[in-house]
């Protein structure tokens, strides 16, 4: 077995009897609180690209597709350490079997489906390894190295901007500006887009609201004039890459806002501006992308005197609804 397969091993029977214990103690209050569905590693694992592709394989494949489907979503942790001799055991199926099942996946085999399982279990269980041996040091030490590392994220981020005036062109040229971010990258595009918004003809928060369906809806429409910011940090949202790579194949331009050049959004870019995100308890810092995203929106309001006037106007408009000391209420 290898050390990762063990190392993934115990942090389930860790977790496992910890949920256990956990469990055990709520079930003794007057309303039991079971664990978000989010904590669970299979539920998380479904989630991933890989867990949607069994989950595939579970809902449209032969029977047997289905079993062995079944079993390494509600086990995927186990896997890794089962032959595939234990694996057929277990579900009742031939080693045949499973070797096709592994080839509709889009493996080679089942050792390299298995080791696929043991890489998105690393990168599910990263987070929580990082959390748990910060918490080991005690006092202020996780905190004082996660400040540092925002710190560092900031500086690495400004002095990474070769591309800025680039990016800047580009989005004064637009038609239209599309910006994307899903999960916590959707704050940032958020920011963005309230920031660009004065100085665009249109712009358009692909994921304000609606979900992926609604959000692709959103970009049927983009093409050679427009302008698509794509906003992705680790773990990557694999429905930015998919939509950043449809709208590239619609001759839409694609700016990456993402952590680094091994990004599979930088890979679909025509421009990436890189902002690191390492952090020693949280899965990602979005402190040097939110630095990118006002970068942005000060050198497209620098990028003519129309912008500058323009936002001096909004400044006068909104002007009788800001605070100018007490005793002072807004006009209406």
């Amino acid at each position: 077995m290898s050390s990762l397969s063990v190392r993934l091993v115990k942090h389930y029977w860790k977790f496992s009897f910890s949920q256990y214990m956990k469990n055990t103690m709520q079930s003794r209050l007057p309303a039991p609180v079971t664990a978000p569905a989010a904590q669970r590693p299979e539920h998380a694992f479904a989630e991933t690209d890989l867990g949607r592709r069994l989950l595939g394989l579970q809902a449209s494949g032969s029977s047997s597709q289905r079993a062995v489907a079944e079993h390494l979503l509600r086990n995927p942790v186990r896997l890794v350490a089962r032959s595939i001799e234990e694996l057929a055991q277990e579900t009742g199926v031939s080693t045949a079997t499973i070797s096709r099942f592994a080839r509709h996946a889009g493996f080679g085999g089942y050792p390299e489906m298995r080791g696929a399982v043991a890489t998105t279990l690393q990168e599910i269980l990263q987070p929580v390894e990082k959390l748990r041996a910060r918490l080991e040091q005690g006092g202020d030490a996780p905190m004082a190295q996660g400040l540092e590392a925002t710190l560092a994220n900031v500086r690495a981020t400004a002095e990474s901007l070769g591309g800025l005036g680039a990016a800047v062109a580009r989005l004064a040229a637009a038609r239209t500006v599309y910006v994307m971010g899903f999960g916590l990258s959707a704050h940032v595009a958020a920011v963005l887009a309230l920031g660009l918004q004065p100085f665009c003809p249109t712009l358009v928060n692909v994921v304000e609201f609606g979900g992926t369906e609604i959000a692709a809806g959103r970009l049927m429409n983009a093409g050679p004039q427009d302008v698509l910011v794509a906003i992705s940090f680790p773990r990557y949202a694999s429905d930015a890459v998919h939509l950043a790579r449809y709208a590239h194949d619609r001759g839409t331009h694609v700016i990456a806002i993402t952590d680094s050049p091994a990004s599979p959004l930088a890979r679909v870019a025509d421009q990436s501006l890189f902002a690191p995100s390492a952090h020693p308890i949280l899965s990602s810092s979005l402190a040097g992308a939110m630095v990118a995203a006002e970068a942005l929106v000060s050198g497209m309001m620098m990028s003519n005197r129309d912008n500058v006037a323009h936002a001096s106007r909004l400044t006068d408009a909104i002007s009788a609804y800001l605070y100018r000391g007490d005793g002072d209420r807004p006009k209406r």
